[in-house]
């Protein structure tokens, strides 16, 4: 029986379980665009059937980056004093690489989080008005402060959580080790060098030393949160407790306890943090996922074991930064055997892409636990083989989570380029790359732990024909290429995936999955050289229901020589929709 033919418990916005009927829901095709001017421009499904009934959607903006709302300029990223960063030229600066944007309902007004992929990162409390067909727009927009906190680094996806606040993240955190043993700043990664003008540090004249005395790489690589009250102000708090990995986001279970992590990048792994008290991710103990292959068929499947990565408040966490440890701080080191072996008295890593050998020196695993999260999980014995690990979605009815691989390759094959990505580990996954990825369904128990891992759905690699429509693109164009954030539609057997793909599909898609048949529909697809981002589902807003749709960074992924006038190149915030409510 489908799971749509039955009653079943499905969580709302809030994450307050609701009886409610299941219901079919079928959207109208998204062409691929194959016209210059098509791919230019945002093209979404115009109509989608719920129950039966046909409604009318479409994509609406809520802004772009650059514009004017009330008496601010949103996506300009801030300095540490709360003034613009400025370019080379004396310009602030404007993000056009938005990201995760949140739907906030906060006392009788609606509110909105948007993430800005930058660094410095920021991010925008936006309050929005609804009409009476529930079309939204921004009345004011601010920017969040994170002085605080040393600033934010690179927020990426995000969830709400089930007490309606905006969780957050911070993506590719700094390598400490490396930043330590640099000895000019050209061994600095280009990377993290726009940071130091979050501290009105000149990135292009700075020195070595101005660098280090402005910039602590354990400040960054944390979820982050965001509570908005009723009068529109809205509070930072990172929660250095769920450890530092390259956080894509983070997913809270109906528990209000448990978390899952997903760290992107390549050789990294998968988390779960569980939270000493439901509502609050200040304490609570770790663990990092160990996938015990079944089978190499498709993406692969795997029973998952759980790694005890300890317990750890925020506040601890946080006077160690404080401190300014460093990684010589936390480990000895030494050299790694051609065979993986390490001196007695060390463990090896593979995380960070990179074979070590590693000792925690007296006193420091709690903290090294936190502030190398990745490298600690790969010493205990914890996979850290996976790669591009993106989005997190649940469906509450089975208790499955989705987890989006945006590539199964490196790590996640048999020994890769002359086994670089597994020597130091452990060789858990062993199975057959495929560079346009594959989402996964993983079944939780009753404390919300996966218990096993399999591939869902996946990308399917083709070479096209010069002559071919579809000349140049990788990834079959039914399929997918590269998915990165989901989303699930409870009660609908729907799962909502979205891409950020190179070559695999010149022009970026979001697809609508649908359980029962285990057909993609294309929904969306967005210019040239753009990310999908944002994909997520909200049921029942102010009796309206939205599926948040950003566009990142047009013409800047690829296709830069289509740009023709910098304005093409500002992102977009916006939704699919409006919907009928479906909670």
């Amino acid at each position: 029986m489908s799971r749509s033919s039955k009653l079943l418990l499905t969580t709302a916005l809030v994450g307050v379980p609701l009886l409610a009927s299941a219901g079919e829901l079928s959207f109208t095709p998204a062409p691929v665009p194959l016209t210059d001017a098509a791919k230019r421009e945002v093209v979404v499904s115009p109509s989608v059937t719920v129950n039966g009934v046909e409604h009318k959607i479409g994509y609406h903006v809520l802004a772009r980056s650059g514009d004017k709302i009330g008496d601010q300029v949103f996506a300009t990223l801030i300095d540490k004093s709360g003034k613009p960063v400025l370019s080379a030229d004396g310009q602030p600066v404007i993000s056009t690489s938005a990201d995760f944007t949140s739907l906030l309902p906060v006392g009788d007004k609606l509110y909105s989080v948007t993430h800005f992929e930058s660094r410095p990162g920021a991010m925008y409390l936006s309050e929005l008005a609804t009409d009476t067909e529930g079309n939204l727009t921004p009345v004011s927009t601010k920017p969040i402060d994170f002085s605080a906190f040393d600033g934010l680094w690179v927020p990426c996806a995000g969830s709400v959580t089930p007490w309606r606040t905006h969780l957050g993240s911070e993506e590719y955190p700094p390598d400490a080790r490396a930043i330590e043993e640099a000895k000019s700043l050209d061994d600095i990664d280009d990377y993290n060098k726009p940071m130091a003008s979050y501290f009105d540090v000149d990135p292009a004249t700075m020195t070595l030393e101005q660098f280090r005395a402005v910039f602590n790489p354990y400040a960054y690589g944390y979820p982050t949160e965001i509570t908005v009250t009723a009068d529109g102000n809205g509070t930072a708090q990172k929660h250095y407790a769920m450890g530092r990995v390259a956080v894509e986001l983070s997913y809270v279970m109906p528990d209000q306890k448990t978390a899952y992590i997903s760290d992107d990048g390549t050789n990294v792994g998968l988390f779960r943090f569980v939270a000493d008290e439901p509502g609050k991710l200040d304490a609570g103990t770790l663990y990092a996922a160990k996938w015990v292959q079944t089978s190499d068929e498709g993406a692969g499947s795997a029973k998952i074991e759980w790694v005890d990565l300890g317990h750890a408040a925020s506040a601890e966490i946080r006077a160690a930064i404080e401190k300014k440890l460093s990684f010589s701080d936390l480990f000895e080191t030494a050299k790694i055997a051609a065979d993986g072996k390490c001196p007695e008295g060390f463990r090896p890593s593979n995380a960070e892409a990179r074979a070590e050998c590693l000792k925690i020196k007296p006193g420091m695993d709690v903290v090294a636990s936190r502030f190398e999260t990745r490298r600690y999980a790969s010493m205990m014995g914890a996979t850290t083989e996976f790669r591009k690990m993106e989005g997190i979605s649940f469906d509450p009815a089975t208790k499955t989570m989705f987890l989006s691989m945006s590539e199964v390759e490196k790590g996640m094959e048999d020994k890769a380029k002359d086994n670089k990505y597994d020597l130091g580990g452990s060789n858990d996954i062993r199975v057959k790359a495929n560079a346009c990825g594959a989402v996964y369904k993983l079944t939780l128990d009753s404390n919300y732990a996966a218990t096993d891992m399999t591939g869902l759905v996946a990308g399917i690699p083709h070479e096209y024909e010069k002559d071919s429509k579809y000349a140049g693109n990788t990834c079959d164009m039914d399929g997918l290429a590269n998915p990165d954030n989901i989303t699930f539609i409870p009660g609908y057997d729907t799962l909502i995936i979205g891409e950020d793909t190179g070559t695999g599909h010149q022009n970026d898609a979001i697809w609508a999955y649908n359980f029962p048949t285990k057909k993609l529909t294309r929904i969306e697809t967005t210019p040239y050289g753009a990310e999908t981002t944002s994909a997520y589902w909200y049921p029942n807003v102010n009796g309206h229901g939205y599926l948040m749709s950003v566009v990142q960074h047009p013409y800047g992924e690829s296709d830069e020589d289509k740009l023709q006038n910098p304005g093409q190149s500002r992102a977009y915030v916006g939704y699919i929709g409006p919907f009928p409510a479906m909670d």
